[in-house]
This record gives structure tokens, sequence and C-alpha cells, in this order.
């Protein structure tokens, strides 16, 4: 273990995906696909099921909207994250590091630290409940074998970093396809699932709808996203003039607004699935995704539904399990230097997730995850903005960027979007702590 210089972001997978040159828009596009869908898994973790699932239930296809607009927040953020990795050649992390006081940079690693260690609670009690729902093991086997995800991922990273993008690729098709054969069981109704998707004014007039529409957009951005993608875009290998590096931007923004149309379908999907199973047979106070297995197979009659379900919710689990040890990684490298064996970086980055949940279902019983869920949204919501600004604020830097830097439209367009996560997420909070203490 050592503290070194600044090293390119993942050194051992940098620039080491080829860009060919001088072929056709389809080549260079399936060249530069694969970041997208590494950042897409952010958006469809088992943290956003809870709320999916409580959306639909309790209010039928309404909040189609929030999440529509979610996404598209999403795919800006990201797509500034791209123009940064492009244009500077460092990730999120390694910026603050180099732009920010060291105490400022010491405080946004700290912060990042708890983020990434709270969203990997939520994937490891996905995969965990994932396993317990498709196999019956129990909640405290189920996450200790969630450490074997740090194998698989030092396997397919020594092989090259398609194979990771592949194996995510994979992932993510198998969700979309239990999903689909889910919507096909349940039946939703067409003309509201469309209608849905039109903001209507009762989401701002009705207390509860709005509390939860909040908590949609509240969940959706992931501070660890910011910094995934900023650093997987730096695995192509595209050659270092201004053209190409422009080249870059378009087609790695392509990627991912192409990928995050995945992540909005299968977000959607949860809220119909809810919606006309749930809301349309009078069950509108679905607590947890155990409650929500348990009644697919009675309301469908089929326990295929079930089975889906739970399938889909394991391969989220890992899917997103594999992309935080990532994040991990890259925080720790960005911020501090520090390099150590990839292993062992990755063990402890593990550790961080797989203690506290083993040690609350040990002290608070298997009932408790739903709890600890939620906690893990509470975390990420309160370092949100430690991540978005200093985003923001970088690619709207002349300085920093040159002649990459966000033009005065896109300046104001992610201003207002900042603006709107930050008070959004602060003001869910307020709630959250207003309840508590009441």
């Amino acid at each position: 273990m050592s503290v070194s210089p600044q090293a390119a972001s993942l050194s051992e997978v940098h620039r080491t995906v080829g860009i060919p040159s001088g072929k056709g828009f389809w080549r260079k596009l399936l060249a530069y696909a694969g970041p997208g869908y590494l950042v897409a898994v952010g958006y469809m973790d088992p943290g956003n099921w809870a709320t999916d699932l409580a959306g639909g239930s309790q209010f039928g296809y309404t909040l189609l909207s929030v999440i529509l607009l979610s996404n598209l927040m999403a795919v800006l953020l990201q797509s500034l994250c791209v123009r940064l990795g492009v244009a500077t050649g460092k990730d999120l992390a390694q910026a603050c590091r180099a732009y920010y006081s060291p105490p400022v940079s010491f405080l946004l690693w700290i912060l990042a630290e708890i983020a990434i260690a709270a969203c990997d609670l939520a994937e490891v009690l996905g995969s965990a409940i994932g396993l317990k729902l498709l196999f019956g093991i129990p909640l405290l086997i189920g996450v200790s074998l969630t450490a074997a995800d740090v194998i698989l991922l030092l396997s397919l990273q020594s092989r090259g970093f398609r194979y990771l993008e592949a194996l995510v690729i994979t992932l993510i098709a198998l969700i979309g396809g239990c999903f689909l054969a889910e919507l096909f069981l349940a039946q939703p109704q067409w003309s509201g699932i469309l209608a849905g998707f039109v903001p209507q004014s009762a989401v701002i007039h009705n207390p509860e709808m709005l509390y939860l529409a909040i908590g949609i957009l509240g969940a959706t951005v992931m501070p660890h996203n910011l910094y995934l993608h900023s650093a997987i875009i730096q695995t192509r290998a595209w050659e270092l003039t201004t053209p190409k590096k422009w080249e870059a931007i378009r087609f790695g923004s392509l990627d991912s607004t192409i990928a995050l149309c995945f992540a909005l379908f299968i977000n959607a999907a949860i809220l119909i699935l809810a919606a006309a199973t749930f809301y349309e047979s009078g069950h509108h106070n679905i607590a947890s995704i155990e409650d929500a297995y348990q009644m697919l197979t009675p309301l469908l009659g089929t326990g295929l539904a079930s089975t889906l379900f739970a399938i889909a919710l394991l391969a989220s689990g890992q899917n997103a399990t594999l992309t935080g040890t990532l994040a991990g990684q890259i925080v720790m490298e960005g911020f501090i230097k520090l390099r150590m064996r990839p292993w062992l970086r990755r063990l402890l980055t593990r550790s961080l997730a797989i203690i506290p949940a083993l040690l609350t279902i040990l002290l608070l019983g298997e009932g408790s995850t739903t709890d600890l869920l939620v906690l893990s949204q509470v975390i990420l919501s309160l370092q949100l903005s430690f991540a978005v600004i200093p985003l923001v604020s970088f690619t709207s830097n002349p300085r920093i960027m040159k002649e990459f830097v966000n033009p005065t439209w896109l300046k104001l367009l992610a201003g207002a979007v900042a603006t709107l996560i930050v008070g959004l997420n602060s003001w869910l909070l307020l709630q959250m702590f207003w309840g508590w203490l009441h």
C-alpha cells in the first residue's frame, strides 16, 4: 500500500479499448458503448425499487412523469461527466483534489466514501434479499456471499474491461426481459401509462404524492455514478486532438443517453407493475420488496411472476455491487492517491457495506432490512449536493475546461438542475428529520 503521484484513473484499464479510425458511425458508437451501461446500473438498483413500488401501489400511474423527469436530469449530469473526463483527463475525484484546497478535498473524500458505503449497502441487501426469495438462503449468509463479486470483478477486469461491460449489459438485458414478461402477465392499462407520463398538478397539490415524488427524484441521481462515469469514459483510447475529443464527448454522451433509456424502462416497469397489480386491486400499502414478492403470485395467478421479480432483483443487486466497487476504487485513488493491491482495495470497499448489514441483521433481525435500505437512501441524499455542485462548477469553468467549457445555455440548464436536486433533497431530508423529532 502506498501514496503515489497522480496516476491515470483506473490505471490498469486506462485507454485500453481501441477506437477505430475513420470508420462509420455505427462502428464508433459500438466502440464507445459500455460505460453508459455501467452508469445506468445505478439508476435501476435495489435502492430505487422501494420508491417505484410505493409510487405505483399508492398512486397508480401518476408518478411516471416524475420518473421521466428524473431520467432527463440524469442524462444531463452524466453527459457533464463525459465532458469532464474527456476534456481534462481527470475523473471527478481527481478534479476535486486538483482544484480545491486540501481541507475541502479531504471533506469531500470523506463524504464520498460514506455515500459509496451507503449505496453499496443497498446493493448488498438487494442481492441478499434476492437470494433469500429465490433459494431460501438466510440473509446473513446471503450478505456474506456478496463478497464473491470481488473475485468476479478482478477476474473479468484482468481479461479486459470489455468483459466487465459485457456482463453488466447481459444482466441489464436479463432485468429488462424479466419485466417485459411481468408486464405481459400484469396486463396494465396502456392509456393510463401514456397519461402517467404527462405531468399533473396533483403531484404538487397532494402532500403525500409530492413527498413520494421528491423521494423518487432524490434517489435517482447517485453520487457515485458521477465519479464512476468521469473515470470509465477514459478506458477509451481516442486520439488526443481537439476534434477527436469532441467526437469522444459526442459518442460518450450518446452511449449514456441510450443506456439511461433502458434504466427509464426498468424503473417505469416497476412502477407500472405495482400500479397494475397492487393499486388496481386495492393493495395500496406495499411496505417492502418482500411484500411485493409475496403478493405477486396470488394477484397474478402464477408463481412465475414472483420468480421473475426475484431474478430481476438479484441481477440488479449484483450489477450494482460490481459498479459500486469500481466507484470505491476511483474515489480512494482520486482523492488521496492511495494505491493498494486490487484484491485488498475491493475487499475493503465491500467490507464497508457487508459489516453494517451483518451487524444490523444480527442485532435487529431480518425485518430490519427495509429500514436499512431507507437509511442508505437518506445518506445518499445528504451527500448528493457535494458531488453535483463540483461537477457543474468544473465543467462551467473555462480555465479548467478551455474550449470544452459548457456553453451558456448548458451552464444555465445544469445550474437549474443542480439547484432543483439540492433543493428537493434538502426539503425531503428536513421533512424526514421533522418526522423523527415528532
